[in-house]
């Protein structure tokens, strides 16, 4: 039977070089029996010079790291340890001393191009990821050229349905009050001129050229990307993607072409009729404001906006709508581990779809310029 551990307070004026009261533990320090006594030894305060274990009989792990604990917390010196006992302190002491683990950090000029180079190199890993990806693409299409009886007809109205027909409303909306916005502001710069009538010259070719396009692109791209990104992230997480390959059915042709082809065929739609809606809410503001009348507003897009402004929006739609489903599948199937991993995944395919829209547009913008369309 192991007796119980006891503790009492002792002047070790006279017993020791360390000056002041002296703990002195006794009985079995061990798992089984220090619970209790662990307890009473929370009412111990004030300073404390020594912790004697001259009259301990027996010590575990638990026990150790309890007088060590003890120790730090009063600053007392452990005396009297037997050599067993020696060794388990010295094995438990300082491991919740709550010390600073992290390695140092660099120095500022070391750290900053050292994380640069990472992101360089990631990226490049990223780069011929989505190469391979779109080579993947292309020989699923040419796969399908082969044999049309696989292609996936109903999957491509369903997408088409989903990115197009379900999304007029908020992007009616969106593009509708885009109009008004430019209108107003366009218009109360204008006035400083004498030249409020060039609004409508204003609304009709940053819509038809630029905004609209380009606004529904990032639409698309939080609203469909994201969905493509998290729909076929999920899949690769519950093996569905695994389960479609073991079977001979292959995911590239009945998932992701479906998808991009759906992002590119709508946005062609959905960037002209944003770009209509934009010029009708510009009309609002004209016959509200500015006193020219809605139909004669819309007569006056046609005279004063260049045929190749809605040529420009019409040939930059589908290569938007191309990079929004690519970078929505890819990161899609780029889903590895856990569920935490969608939603980092779904975070940027939403991003680099923006990004690279934005991009592409600037070149977009370039290019026309120096072919005459500016």
């Amino acid at each position: 039977m192991q007796n119980a551990a006891q503790y009492s307070l002792e002047d070790s004026g006279q017993h020791g070089e360390a000056q002041g009261p002296r703990l002195v533990l006794s009985g079995a320090l061990t798992l089984a029996a220090i619970a209790p006594f662990e307890r009473a030894l929370r009412g111990v305060s004030g300073p404390i010079a020594a912790i004697d274990l001259t009259q301990v009989d027996e010590m575990d792990t638990v026990g150790a790291w309890v007088v060590c604990r003890l120790a730090r917390e009063h600053g007392a010196e452990i005396t009297g340890a037997s050599e067993a006992a020696e060794r388990l302190l010295g094995a438990v002491r300082g491991i919740d001393a709550g010390s600073d683990i992290r390695p140092p950090r660099l120095p500022v000029w070391k750290r900053v191009p050292a994380e640069m180079g990472e992101k360089v190199f990631a990226a490049r890993s990223g780069l011929y990821g989505v190469v391979g990806f779109f080579g993947q693409i292309l020989i699923g299409g040419a796969s399908l050229v082969r044999h049309p009886s696989r292609f996936p007809g109903r999957a491509l109205v369903h997408q088409m349905e989903l990115v197009g027909v379900s999304a007029l409303p908020i992007i009616g909306l969106m593009s509708f009050l885009i109009g008004i916005v430019i209108a107003q502001q366009g218009s109360v710069q204008l006035q400083q001129f004498g030249a409020e009538s060039l609004t409508v010259n204003l609304v009709g070719r940053i819509t038809l050229r630029e905004l609209g396009v380009l606004m529904t692109a990032i639409m698309v791209a939080g609203r469909s990307g994201s969905a493509f990104a998290a729909q076929l992230g999920t899949m690769k997480l519950t093996e569905e993607i695994d389960a479609m390959r073991t079977i001979g059915i292959s995911p590239i042709e009945v998932l992701v072409i479906p998808r991009i082809l759906a992002a590119t065929f709508m946005m062609v739609l959905l960037g002209f009729y944003a770009s209509v809606m934009a010029i009708i809410g510009g009309a609002v503001v004209g016959d509200l404001t500015l006193g020219i009348p809605f139909w004669t507003f819309l007569e006056r897009i046609h005279d004063v906006v260049p045929e190749y402004d809605l040529w420009v929006g019409l040939i930059k739609a589908p290569v938007f709508g191309l990079i929004v489903g690519l970078a929505g599948c890819y990161n899609g199937l780029q889903v590895r581990g856990n569920s935490e991993e969608v939603g980092r995944r779904t975070t940027m395919a939403v991003v680099s779809a923006i990004f690279a829209v934005i991009v592409i547009d600037a070149f977009f913008a370039v290019f026309f310029t120096e072919i005459g369309w500016g």
